[in-house]
C-alpha cells in the first residue's frame, strides 16, 4: 500500500478539511504523487450528496477518490461488534483512492460533542492503514494534554505512530509589538509544541479574509429576500456592523468588506452606505431587516450607487434578531466557494514544513501488515479464482452459514456435504435461505462412486473394497477422494472433528508436496497492530532440529504468499548463546539448518517470545540482531508450546486466529478448531481457495 498520513483533529474548530487539503498542495508542490481519502462521512448542516472534503478535492485537484462510508452504517458496524468488517471496507476504499500514488492524505474524524466514538475509529483506521499520524489542532490552553493522550491513543508495539502538529489558526500580533492575550497564548504553545518528541509540522496564521463570507451565501442562510443583486456572487463579508446610531456616529463603519445591518426604514444610513458605494468604498453589502425598505424616491436617488455593484438585502428578522442569527452561521467555508478554497490551501501549504515532509515522504519504511488489510486482500485473492471448496460437515450450522456468506461474497464455491432437507433446514433456523445454485451433496447418493478410486490409491496398503466402503461413510473421506479426483479444489473440516479425523485422510490420500519433508501447520494471528505467523501450533508434537527448519521453511513461504515478508524468529527458553540444554541446542541446530539451506530468509534463534516481539526488548537481548522485536513470523520449538502460546493470545487478548492452514500436502486441506466461530470459517476457505490456486 501507499505510504499514509492520518490528519486527526484535537476538537472541533481546528480546521481538519481545510489542513488536510493544505497538505496535498504542499506535497503536489513538491512532485510527490499524493491521494487522497475520507473513510468516514461527516456531513455538515445543509450538506447535500458527497461529503466536502471529497467534492472539494475531486474539484480542486485531478485526484480521484472514493465515496466515503456513510456514517450511519459505521456506527452501525460498531454498535453490532463489527469493526473488523468496518475496517475491510476502509482498507477496500482506501486501495482503490491509493492506486498510482506515491502518498496518501487521510482526513480522520472530528472528535465534536456529536461524535463520541471518533477518537475510537481514527485509532482503528491508523493500525488498519498503517498510517502515520499528524494532529491537527488550534491554540488551547489544554492542547498539550491532548497531543500526550493522542500519542498514547495511537501507540503501537513498534513505537507512537504520532509523527507530527500542526497547529491552525493561530492569532499574530498586528504591529509585530504588542500582541494580544489570544497572540501570546499561541506563541507560547508553538514554542511548547517544538520541544514534543514528535515534528512541529508547521504553525498556519490566522486569516479572517479566508472566511470572508460571500455575499450569496449569506442571503441563502437568511433566506433574504434580494432588492439589488449587484454583486452579490463576488463580495464577501469581513465583517460585520450593526448600524443603531446616527450617520454621524457611524461613519467608521463604512469600511470595506464590511455588512451594514440596519432597519429598512433608516433612510439616512441607509444614503450614507450608497455614498461610501459612489466613493469607491467596496462594501460587502446592506442588509435591511424589519420587513421594510427606503422609501422609493430614495431608492431612486441611490440608483448610481446600485450600479457600482452594491448588494442590498432585506429580511423580516430585526436588527439585533439578525445579527444573532448571523453570529451563529457556521464558519465552513461554502462547498462552492472555489476561489476561497483554492487561497486558503495555497495559505495553508505556504506554512508547513516542505523539506521535513519531503525527507518523511523518502523514509524507506518496513511495511507491516493489519488485521484490516490482510483480511481484504485474502478476500480479493479469494474473490479472483472462486474455487470450488466441499464442506464435509456440511450440515453443522456454523458451516452452513459460512457456506451462504462465502457463496454471498463471491468468496468460493462451497460444496456442502450432508442431507439436503437437514441442510436446508438448518439453514432456516438460521433465518437465511440457500439459493439455488448452493451445491449439495448427499453422501449415500455418491459413496459407491469412490470406492474403486479408493482401493486404487490404497492398494499398496492393503485396502480392500469393503474396507473402503466403510471409510466412505465418513464425509470427510468422501470429500478428501472429490479432491484426489479433482471434483473440487480444496477441503475445509473440524468444526465437529478432530485435528486427526480431518488430517489423517488427506495423509493417506492426498500425500505431501515432492520438496516436503512433513506436514505442519500455521496459524495467521491477527494482533491489534499487525498480523503475524506461528507455525507449528496443531501437527507436529516433537520435530527434531531437521523437520523444525523444515516448519520454519515452510512458514517463511507461507507468509509471503500471503503478503508477509518473513522476519523469522526460532522460539526458545533462551535467546543467542546464553543457554544450554538440549531444547535450546535443537533450536539452534535448526536455525543453522534453515540459514544453510535457505540464505534468502532472514532467521535468527534461539530467541524469547519477547525479544522477538518487542522492539525494546529486542535491543537489550540480542542488539546486532535483524530480527529481534520485529518478528512476524514465529516458530515453536513443539506442539506443546506451540498450541498453549496461540491459544493463550487468541483468548486472552481477544485476537482473531486464521487456520490452521496446513502446509506440505499436495493439494490443499485445513482444519478448523471446534471452537470455530462462523468468521473464523470464512477466512478459513478463503485460506484454502487461495492455496488452491
Amino acid at each position: 500500500m501507499s505510504h499514509a498520513f492520518l490528519l486527526v483533529s484535537t476538537g472541533a474548530g481546528s480546521g481538519l478539511t481545510t489542513v488536510s487539503l493544505g497538505m496535498v498542495r504542499a506535497l503536489d508542490r513538491l512532485g510527490i504523487r499524493t491521494g487522497f481519502y475520507k473513510p468516514v462521512a461527516q456531513l455538515q448542516d445543509g450538506d447535500t450528496g458527497l461529503e466536502r472534503s471529497t467534492q472539494l478535492i475531486e474539484h480542486m485537484t485531478d485526484i480521484i477518490t472514493q465515496k466515503p462510508i456513510d456514517i450511519h452504517h459505521a456506527t452501525s458496524l460498531l454498535g453490532t461488534g463489527q469493526e473488523e468488517l468496518l475496517m475491510e471496507e476502509v482498507i477496500a476504499l482506501y486501495q482503490q483512492s491509493a492506486k498510482h500514488t506515491d502518498i496518501m492524505i487521510v482526513e480522520g474524524l472530528v472528535a465534536d460533542g456529536h461524535a463520541g466514538y471518533a477518537t475510537h475509529l481514527n485509532t482503528a483506521i491508523a493500525r488498519a492503514l498503517d498510517a502515520e499520524v499528524i494532529l491537527v489542532g488550534k491554540p488551547e490552553v489544554d492542547i498539550q494534554s491532548y497531543i500526550d493522550i493522542a500519542a498514547n491513543a495511537f501507540k503501537n508495539d513498534h513505537g507512537t505512530a504520532l509523527i507530527g502538529t500542526i497547529l491552525n489558526k493561530v492569532d499574530v500580533s498586528l504591529d509585530g509589538t504588542t500582541p494580544s492575550a489570544q497572540s501570546q497564548m499561541s506563541e507560547d504553545v508553538c514554542q511548547k509544541l517544538t520541544k514534543k518528541s514528535c515534528h512541529f509540522v508547521g504553525s498556519i496564521p490566522w486569516r479572517g479574509d479566508l472566511i470572508a463570507t460571500r455575499m450569496a451565501d449569506i442571503a441563502s442562510y437568511l433566506g433574504a429576500t434580494v432588492i439589488n443583486e449587484g454583486e452579490l456572487h463576488k463580495r464577501r463579508a469581513a465583517s460585520i456592523e450593526l448600524c443603531a446610531r446616527t450617520v454621524a456616529n457611524t461613519l467608521s463603519v463604512y469600511q470595506p468588506h464590511t455588512l451594514l445591518i440596519f432597519p429598512g426604514d433608516r433612510d439616512d444610513v441607509f444614503i450614507a452606505a450608497c455614498m461610501a458605494a459612489l466613493n469607491g468604498v467596496p462594501l460587502a453589502g446592506v442588509l435591511l431587516t424589519g420587513g421594510m425598505r427606503p422609501n422609493e424616491r430614495v431608492m431612486h436617488l441611490c440608483a448610481q450607487a446600485m450600479h457600482t455593484g452594491l448588494p442590498i438585502l432585506q429580511v423580516g428578522l430585526g436588527s439585533y434578531q439578525t445579527a444573532a442569527k448571523l453570529a451563529k452561521r457556521p464558519t465552513e467555508v461554502a462547498i462552492d466557494d472555489y476561489e476561497l478554497i483554492d487561497a486558503a490551501m495555497d495559505h495553508v501549504a505556504n506554512h508547513l514544513d516542505a523539506e521535513w515532509l519531503k525527507q518523511r515522504c523518502a523514509i524507506a519504511r518496513q511495511p507491516r501488515l493489519s488485521p484490516a488489510a490482510f483480511r481484504y486482500a485474502l478476500m480479493q485473492q479469494a474473490q479472483a479464482k472462486l474455487r470450488r471448496i466441499v464442506l464435509p460437515e456440511g450440515d453443522e450450522p456454523r458451516t452452513v452459514m459460512a457456506a451462504y456468506q462465502c457463496q454471498q461474497r463471491g468468496i468460493a464455491q462451497c460444496i456442502l456435504l450432508g442431507n439436503p432437507d437437514k441442510i436446508h433446514q438448518v439453514a432456516a433456523s438460521q433465518g437465511i435461505t440457500l439459493a439455488a445454485d448452493m451445491i449439495i451433496i448427499n453422501p449415500e447418493d455418491v459413496r459407491q462412486n469412490y470406492i474403486a478410486p479408493m482401493v486404487s490409491l490404497r492398494r499398496h496398503k492393503g485396502l480392500t473394497e469393503a474396507m473402503a466402503d466403510d471409510q466412505l461413510h465418513g464425509r470427510i473421506n468422501i470429500g478428501t477422494m472429490m479432491l484426489a479426483l479433482d471434483e473440487v479444489d480444496g477441503l475445509v473440516s473440524g468444526a465437529l472433528h478432530t485435528t486427526a479425523n480431518t488430517v489423517r485422510p488427506a495423509f493417506q490420500l492426498i500425500g505431501t508436496k515432492a520438496d516436503a519433508k512433513l506436514v505442519s501447520s500455521i496459524f495467521f494471528m491477527c494482533l491489534p497492530d499487525q498480523v503475524v505467523v506461528y507455525g507449528d501450533c496443531a501437527i507436529n508434537p516433537e520435530p527434531n532440529a531437521e523437520e523444525l527448519a523444515d516448519i520454519a521453511i515452510q512458514s517463511a513461504d507461507s507468509a509471503k504468499r500471503f503478503g508477509i515478508e518473513p522476519r523469522v524468529a526460532m522460539i526458545s527458553y533462551s535467546t543467542g548463546e546464553s543457554g544450554m540444554g538440549s531444547d535450546v541446542e535443537k533450536v539452534r541446530e535448526a536455525t543453522r539448518l534453515v540459514r544453510q539451506l535457505r540464505p534468502d530468509l532472514m532467521v535468527d534463534g534461539p530467541m524469547q517470545y519477547d525479544a522477538a516481539a518487542v522492539l525494546s526488548v529486542g535491543r537489550s537481548k540480542a542488539p546486532d540482531s535483524l530480527v529481534a522485536g520485529k518478528a512476524n513470523v514465529f516458530v515453536f520449538p513443539d506442539l506443546n508450546t506451540g498450541n498453549t502460546t496461540y491459544k493463550a493470545v487468541q483468548r486472552n487478548a481477544h485476537v482473531v486466529s486464521i487456520g490452521p492452514m496446513l502446509q506440505g500436502l499436495a493439494k490443499p486441506v485445513n482444519d478448523l478448531s471446534r471452537g470455530a466461530t462462523v468468521e473464523d470459517i470464512v477466512y478459513t476457505i478463503a485460506l484454502t481457495a487461495i492455496q488452491a490456486s
